[in-house]
């Protein structure tokens, strides 16, 4: 199921009860919103904290909010890099949404914490098979050639910038009314799931279309 939004309304809506659609719920735009608040158009694509794969001056944004548990998120995580690196012109931007628990909130403050390396730890992380423990993700980064113990100091010195940006992701999340990961933004299109490839590729045309 996918939620198209105008460029009015974008990124300021809200899943309520209401007039139903396929998954029982409607889609309420409201009024636009100060560009501070974590769900305005900047603040969802352009968070200058969020780190960018793909293409950093893409044409077009696609944001996945994820969690390193997720089973789905790294079953289609695959084809989606494959996409962003055939298309060539995606911004894509994978906000850490750590909602299966600590370890959860671990591994995205260690990646986080690795800086314009932080492409490689994810990486590793997305490729693991699982549950985690904290054993298994620095275990994990470490054989992706990462000091654990660096990784740590970095966060504890980048404390409230990391935990700044996974508040707002939470936020954006929550205020799109995403129960559960992966859920995607794809220029003004939300998907809250795993979405076709053929759909995801005609949004991000249509985002593209739309500039």
């Amino acid at each position: 199921m996918t939620f198209t939004l105008d460029r009015r309304t974008f990124l300021t809506a809200t899943l309520a009860g209401g007039a139903a659609l396929a998954g029982g719920a409607a889609l309420v735009a409201g009024p636009a919103l100060a560009a501070p608040d974590p769900m305005s158009k900047a603040a969802v694509l352009f968070d200058a904290d969020a780190p960018i794969l793909g293409n950093p001056q893409g044409s077009v944004t696609l944001v996945e909010y994820f969690d390193y548990q997720c089973p789905y998120c790294k079953k289609s995580y695959p084809e989606i890099m494959d996409l962003v690196s055939l298309d060539g012109d995606i911004r894509y931007v994978m906000k850490d949404w750590p909602i299966f628990g600590r370890e959860s909130v671990y591994a995205a403050h260690l990646t986080l914490a690795a800086g314009r390396h932080r492409p490689q730890a994810l990486d590793a992380l997305m490729k693991t098979n699982g549950r985690l423990t904290k054993q298994m993700i620095d275990a994990t980064l470490m054989r992706a050639g990462f000091n654990v113990a660096v990784l740590k100091q970095n966060y504890r010195q980048d404390e409230a910038k990391i935990d700044g940006l996974l508040r707002r992701n939470d936020a954006q999340a929550g205020g799109f009314g995403f129960n559960g990961t992966p859920a995607f933004v794809a220029g003004t299109v939300i998907f809250p799931g795993v979405p076709r490839m053929e759909d995801l590729k005609s949004a991000l045309d249509r985002g593209r279309a739309a500039k």
